[in-house]
């Protein structure tokens, strides 16, 4: 079975078409730019060669025959025909209450995630003309959708809700949402799979830390707290996005600068954050770099990134009621061995033993503490499209 993989973002559309009875990746890459100058699709051959192609790309439905066509090219193709392809899942960034898990893609679904646009208005209606483009094009091809909020809706009210009046749920359905849930569901089972243990009975913290950020309280494999809300603003520092904040603070910003909800949303979400801080980048690479070079700010925005980190594993250690094992993936919890050790070392207290050459490692699947340590930290890369690929294949079959 042949499973395309769809993840519409606001101005990007990525990629993955897999072989799922090898459980491979046959093609993979994204048109970058949608709607903008300068667009092109990038993707990766067999041989790992990386080919960019300049095109003008003014929307996604374009965006999307464009992958189709580079799918089934003569110099490039993967496959030789559409008619191949035999399921289609899509990356839905909110699915609201209505949705616990995966679905079958109907009109009824389609209703239901337009019903949650104005909670997501950068993504679901982009995913939603990923969704409907494939339908016109394969028309006879079933689709499923992956809701980035689904593994979160296991969370009790207790730890939803939010202390405005109760009539702002009831009527707006203003209470945390939490996101990243498909990654956070992947790196749970993969981790619970790569030691070799049971998730009843388990409690493990996941962190995806990245340009994006979120961290997951996990009891028995399922979400009871996640550091993102109502929106993904909420939580840990980010690249540009400011998380936690005191809505007082919000307030005073924008009288004291004019913001309608516009300008603070633009303010908080796309220039805060460690760039914010900083004053140099979003690419924590960068700052990392400037922090060793002794930059003050850098060296600000680069303590407060590890301490919120730091401050949500200990949070949910409390909220859990102690911690079996904690989970880093996303590109810097996969990547960045001085991020993970600052962080290990100063959670020692809990019984959180480094094996400092373990941790030497980016990339790979790895157990970075000593067999004394009272608490297992694990990096698992995330792969949320083949956990896509995964619940259409098991949807459809």
């Amino acid at each position: 079975m042949k499973v395309l993989v769809l993840n519409c973002g606001s101005s990007s559309v990525k990629y993955k078409l897999f072989d799922m009875q090898q459980k491979s990746v046959i093609a993979q890459g994204g048109v970058e730019k949608v709607g903008l100058s300068g667009a092109f699709i990038k993707f990766t051959l067999p041989d790992g060669q990386k080919v960019v192609v300049e095109k003008e790309i003014p929307e996604h439905q374009t965006a999307i025959e464009l992958i189709l066509s580079t799918l089934t090219s003569k110099e490039y193709g993967a496959i030789e025909s559409l008619n191949e392809i035999n399921a289609v899942g899509h990356r839905v960034v909110h699915g609201g209450e209505k949705f616990n898990a995966s679905v079958v893609i109907t009109d009824e679904v389609i209703d239901a995630i337009k019903q949650c646009s104005d909670m997501a208005p950068l993504h679901n209606p982009a995913n939603l003309i990923g969704i409907e483009t494939m339908a016109s094009i394969l028309p006879s091809v079933p689709q499923v959708a992956v809701f980035d909020t689904a593994f979160h809706q296991t969370m009790p009210a207790y730890a939803f809700m939010y202390g405005t009046p109760y009539e702002a749920y009831e009527k707006y359905g203003v209470r945390r949402y939490g996101f990243h849930g498909t990654s956070h569901r992947y790196v749970s089972q993969r981790a619970c799979e790569f030691l070799g243990i049971k998730a009843e009975g388990l409690k493990m913290i996941t962190c995806h830390v990245g340009n994006g950020g979120s961290i997951t309280a996990v009891k028995d494999g399922k979400s009871v707290d996640t550091s993102m809300g109502f929106t993904p603003l909420e939580g840990l520092l980010m690249g540009t996005r400011s998380g936690d904040i005191d809505a007082g603070a919000v307030t005073y910003i924008m009288d004291k600068e004019g913001f309608d909800t516009k300008g603070i949303s633009d303010y908080l979400n796309k220039k805060s954050g460690v760039a914010g801080v900083s004053g140099l980048s979003s690419d924590m690479r960068d700052i990392e770099a400037a922090d060793k070079a002794g930059d003050p700010k850098a060296v600000l925005a680069m303590s407060m990134y590890a301490y919120r980190i730091k401050k949500y594993i200990g949070a949910y250690t409390a909220a859990l009621g102690g911690v079996d094992v904690i989970v880093f993936t996303g590109g810097v919890g996969e990547n960045q061995i001085g991020l993970r050790a600052q962080i290990c070392n100063e959670l020692s207290f809990m019984g959180i033993e480094l094996n400092e050459q373990a941790n030497n490692t980016k990339g790979e699947e790895i157990l970075i503490t000593t067999p004394e340590s009272k608490v297992k930290v694990v990096v698992i890369p995330t792969d949320e499209e083949f956990m896509i690929a995964s619940d259409t294949m098991n949807l459809i079959a």
